[in-house]
């Protein structure tokens, strides 16, 4: 302690110490400073980013292309094919004639559709609406093909890497369908910038956003102004392909991103009425990527943009893909006039079983003279008739929750062909009428349920 004592009393070594404080200090001011500088540097860049005309129509940065704008498409811009162009046209799309007939193919041709997002889900769609006969697309997205593109984004190659995605698609399409009307918009979606964006009377939009405030301004929007679309949830981390499905968003279920999705925009108003593809696949099997040491002191600083997601979500490739060609499908077949009835949700054993337990119940009370109680429906059979031949909905009210079978007509034997999907509280109504269904149910009522009764019996002697 004396020598250490005697050391430090000694002004040289004073003078030591005190310029290796006054060095570090120096120097922590310095990097602070520097940390600082970047910082503000990053949210300067990227302010000044979102405010360039970049995010206009403009894409020069983004492609290898040196027009200054891109060609404006709506529903009414005209396409011109010679007679030699038609006619292999429609021969390119001779299996589709066969399925659509030549009103609904009419019908789809002369449509005008929207896309917003172009990555791995909306150029899948975007694609298949191309090659099944829509010619005139405009493709909304401000990012560009990477490499990590390639494991998803349909037109993606290692020659387009580093143009933007939207570019890289009118290349693909412009191959397939030279006559195509195809508007590649390099621009950021907001609510600002929607009036412009999603303009030109679209017959449908379709949202392949990932970032969550974007897409909820898309629907919000779209609702607002009667524009139909429909939404796809989150594909990333999923695996399983038979738990994609197309439902109401407020039928939706296991999904995070659709009950974030849901639960906001209940609080602007909007309970129902979107379509939305997602998977009911539990989640859990994988977590995004965690983020490095550096990223975790300011992780803002390493988004794309301001708002946007930081950490990498792990994506298998063949899922975005199944989500853009249900959702392409799916608009296929409404522009065509061939709609289809999406059942809201499959695989629901428990509630099958629930289904039959309440129906034994409600067999056990009809008397012996009308053949009950007696009831030889299985588990699968009540899932039978509540998904295939009522869609998962009360053939009364359309609704999809609290649900029950009962017979249709009680002097009737309970068969596929003679049981009915209601409410409970329908159901418990249904149960104690004294007349006839007729003398009941409106005529419309009726006459939709005896269809599907009658299509159920028809189909039955196939069986």
């Amino acid at each position: 302690m004396e020598r250490l004592s005697r050391v430090f009393s000694d002004s040289r070594m004073q003078l030591v110490a005190t310029a290796i404080v006054a060095s570090a200090t120096t120097a922590g001011v310095m990097w602070g400073a520097r940390r600082s500088r970047r910082r503000k540097h990053a949210r300067d860049l990227k302010r000044d980013t979102l405010d360039s005309t970049l995010f206009d129509s403009d894409y020069d940065m983004l492609s290898d292309s040196n027009s200054a704008k891109t060609e404006v498409v709506d529903k009414h811009t005209p396409v011109l094919l010679t007679p030699n162009e038609e006619s292999l046209f429609q021969e390119q799309l001779a299996r589709h004639y066969a399925f659509f007939g030549q009103n609904g193919m009419a019908s789809l041709r002369d449509s005008f559709v929207i896309v917003v997002g172009a990555g791995g889900v909306g150029s899948w769609a975007a694609m298949m609406l191309l090659r099944s006969g829509v010619q005139r697309i405009r493709i909304i997205d401000f990012d560009q093909v990477t490499l990590s593109s390639l494991n998803r984004h349909v037109a993606a190659t290692r020659a387009t890497v580093g143009i933007s995605k939207v570019e890289a698609l009118k290349r693909s399409f412009l191959e397939i369908a030279p006559h195509a009307k195809v508007e590649a918009r390099v621009a950021l979606f907001s609510a600002a910038t929607a009036p412009s964006l999603l303009s030109g009377e679209p017959d449908y939009v379709l949202d392949c956003i990932d970032n969550m405030n974007t897409k909820l301004e898309l629907l919000n929007y779209c609702r607002n102004n009667d524009l139909q679309v429909i939404s796809a949830m989150g594909a990333g981390m999923k695996s399983d392909p038979s738990r994609v499905q197309i439902a109401d968003i407020g039928d939706t279920f296991e999904d995070p991103m659709s009950r974030a999705v849901r639960r906001r925009l209940k609080a602007l108003g909007i309970q129902s009425g979107i379509k939305v593809v997602y998977s009911s696949e539990k989640p859990g099997k994988v977590q995004l990527l965690s983020l490095s040491e550096s990223q975790k002191e300011e992780p803002g600083d390493f988004s794309v943009l301001p708002e946007f997601r930081v950490r990498i979500v792990p994506v298998l490739g063949t899922m975005p893909a199944m989500f853009g060609i249900a959702m392409g499908t799916h608009v296929l077949t409404e522009l065509a006039g061939f709609p289809t009835e999406p059942l809201a949700i499959k695989g629901r054993h428990a509630l099958y079983a629930r289904l039959q337990r309440d129906l034994g119940n409600r067999e056990y009370t009809i008397s012996a003279e009308h053949g009950g109680p007696q009831l030889q429906m299985s588990t699968d059979d009540c899932g039978y008739i509540l998904e295939e031949i009522w869609r998962g909905k009360s053939a009364i009210s359309g609704a999809t929750d609290k649900l029950a079978l009962t017979r249709w007509r009680r002097s009737l034997p309970m068969t596929t062909s003679n049981c009915v999907c209601m409410t409970k509280a329908e159901a418990d109504k249904h149960d104690k009428l004294d007349c006839a269904p007729e003398e009941y149910y409106s005529p419309e009522t009726v006459q939709f349920i005896e269809r599907r009764l009658e299509e159920e019996k028809h189909l039955s002697t196939m069986r």
